[in-house]
């Protein structure tokens, strides 16, 4: 006889609060198994990790003055993880739409941040409104169609731009400015530098090394933790009946670890949130202040963050990220 661990059985669905269902989608966890008052009780407490991510965030950028746009975005993830939690706490449309629209807007929000940098007042004023009407744009046609499919291309575009001009900016501005600033230091102070500010020098070159290849883990940690949410999320779609299946099976609380669009909510909660951390120290570096901030990221199973280097000392990073050129 094989081993079984204690569980219990899925209660019948209790008399929903806040029912009837108005949202347009409903998702693969049962409705009011658990409690009358949240239809989706692990989709609903999963999206404590983006409230609680969100607070950290914002207290830390008040803490070490990282740029406003970043407060705000902040506020922005603290939206989408609010608006989630009441989403699936009531499966009601107007929730919904809390739900996927500040989405929407916090990532318009980021492509600002992204494509102003070190543009001119016109050119940003420009982006800003073409931006705004996007999000106006998307919001109305999103309320017209009620299709989810709408939202999540708009929304996996809207991501893909933003990181993909991220990276070019790191890439292709970053590191050139990284590059000429010492070469620069060097050329005009070649005849003149002491032995110490030689060393100095090599210091910083193997610093600003250190730096962009840092970037690069946290930002692949980020972007394949993010992925790995919405590859869990999928399957959740995929095989929903199946997974009931299998949940009622192993009972409770075993059965929760087969939610997957509670996985959804807890990966992509901490893949946002690391991207937003690799966005505060590359506007930080590409404004030159690179002495003045440090990343402390200890181990690959803590939450990067990063804070003024008077608190550091330097870059606090895992071996493994330490060690790549």
């Amino acid at each position: 006889m094989g081993l079984r661990l204690p569980s219990w059985n899925y209660s019948p669905p209790y008399p929903g609060y806040w029912q009837p269902v108005t949202s347009t989608i409903n998702w693969c966890e049962e409705d009011y198994y658990a409690t009358p008052y949240a239809a989706e009780i692990i989709n609903t407490l999963t999206n404590l990790m983006f409230v609680l991510l969100a607070f950290k965030g914002i207290r830390n950028c008040r803490r070490h003055g990282h740029d406003t746009v970043f407060l705000v975005a902040f506020v922005g993830y603290l939206l989408v993880g609010t608006g989630s939690l009441l989403f699936h706490a009531t499966l009601k449309y107007p929730m919904q739409l809390v739900d996927e629209l500040s989405m929407i807007y916090t990532t318009c929000l980021m492509n600002y941040a992204t494509f102003s940098y070190s543009k001119s007042r016109q050119y940003s004023f420009a982006l800003a409104m073409a931006l705004v009407s996007l999000a106006i744009f998307i919001t109305l046609y999103y309320h017209y169609l009620q299709d989810p499919a709408f939202h999540q291309v708009a929304y996996g575009i809207l991501t893909a731009v933003m990181l993909a001009r991220s990276m070019y900016v790191m890439e292709f501005s970053l590191r050139p400015s990284l590059r000429n600033s010492e070469e620069n230091f060097k050329r005009d102070h070649r005849k003149s530098m002491t032995a110490d500010q030689k060393e100095v020098s090599r210091s910083d070159d193997l610093r600003n090394a250190q730096i962009l290849s840092t970037m690069w883990v946290l930002i692949v940690a980020g972007l394949s933790i993010f992925l790995s949410g919405f590859g869990v999320w999928q399957l959740d779609n995929i095989y929903c009946s199946d997974l009931r299946r299998w949940r009622r099976e192993m009972g409770l609380p075993w059965g929760i670890l087969l939610e997957g669009h509670g996985w959804w909510h807890l990966l992509t909660g901490v893949g946002a949130y690391y991207y937003l951390v690799w966005g505060i120290w590359l506007r930080h570096c590409l404004n030159g202040r690179q002495d003045e901030y440090s990343l402390v990221w200890p181990s690959i199973v803590s939450l990067p963050t990063i804070i003024r280097s008077e608190y550091s000392n330097g870059i606090i990073a895992p071996d493994f990220a330490k060690k790549i050129r």
